[in-house]
């Protein structure tokens, strides 16, 4: 039993001997394995390095992505409001417009060198340019309201762009 537990104890032992130099011999013959590892090394430590720096990036973009939708949305809203008050300035317009005209045909002529029918017209040519004066303002807000949605749009699309470079980025990894 003793020689049996020698002899395995023996075979181990040239066994583990033989391995031990089956792997000195394999680190002599490749020695460009601590060169393979550097590289290795160097490259995780970059791709962690990338990743530390893409969380903030990401949580900027996002933040501008946010601010840039309340943007577009205060817009729309305003735009609606626009385009909501423009059918009453124009139907203003044409009221006012009729109210002139109805005063220039109207009016018999002894009474149109009177004063009050200069004063009469005087005022309702007021009101009429009153009204053209509000509808040119809100026709006026209303293609800058539509100009700055576009413009707000197109900062849209190009935080979404950077947004999906970052994701291509990413995935790479």
């Amino acid at each position: 039993m003793r020689r049996m537990l020698v002899s395995v104890s023996l075979a181990l032992l040239l066994i583990g001997t033989f391995a031990t130099s089956m792997i000195a011999r394999q680190v002599r013959q490749d020695p460009d394995v601590l060169g393979a590892l550097l590289v290795e090394v160097r490259g995780l430590r970059a791709a962690m390095e990338q990743l530390g720096s893409a969380g903030p990036r990401i949580q900027l973009a996002m933040g501008r992505l946010q601010l840039n939708e309340q943007r577009i949305t205060t817009f729309m809203r305003m735009l609606n409001d626009v385009r909501d008050r423009l059918p009453a300035a124009e139907q203003a317009v044409r009221e006012r417009q009729k109210k002139v005209t109805e005063l220039q045909e109207g009016m018999p002529q002894e009474f149109a060198s009177t004063a009050w029918a200069a004063k009469e017209m005087k005022d309702r040519q007021a009101d009429l340019a009153d009204a053209n004066a509000t509808l040119l303002r809100l026709k006026t807000e209303e293609t800058r309201l539509s100009q700055d949605i576009a413009t707000e749009q197109d900062r849209w699309a190009e935080i979404n762009r950077t947004l999906e470079e970052l994701d291509r980025a990413l995935t790479r990894r």
